[in-house]
């Protein structure tokens, strides 16, 4: 089945040239870790950087921060850092990033249902 909406309509300066600017968001974005926390954060509630590193099991606690991070610079993920001690930080999704997340929550469900369908693998 294919798209049926035209890439170059949509797109008319494209979405392949290497100096589009939708390349950094799109690999921020779909990186591995960056679309876990994207979805680990559509589910509403505000959570911790260990509550994270939990969600996304395997992520090196540096690049759970340096996800973060990017995440929250290009505009996703909200960083609440309250100022007590011991320190409070709480990451939360944006708008515009629960906006992003709604569309990557159907693709994770796609690839959950055909993980392991390659006959090849």
């Amino acid at each position: 089945m294919l798209v049926s909406s035209n890439l170059r309509e949509l797109y008319p300066d494209g979405v392949f040239p290497a100096a589009c600017h939708s390349r950094v968001l799109l690999d921020h974005v779909m990186s591995k870790w960056g679309v876990l926390v994207l979805l680990a954060l559509s589910e509403g509630e505000p959570l911790r950087w260990s509550e994270l590193r939990r969600r996304a099991q395997g992520v090196s606690e540096k690049m759970l921060a340096q996800t973060l991070r990017t995440l929250a610079d290009d505009g996703p993920v909200l960083r609440d850092a309250r100022p007590v001690v011991p320190p409070h930080v709480e990451y939360s999704l944006t708008e515009p990033g629960a906006e992003l997340a709604a569309h990557l929550v159907p693709l994770m469900q796609w690839i959950a249902g055909h993980a392991g369908d390659n006959p090849t693998s």
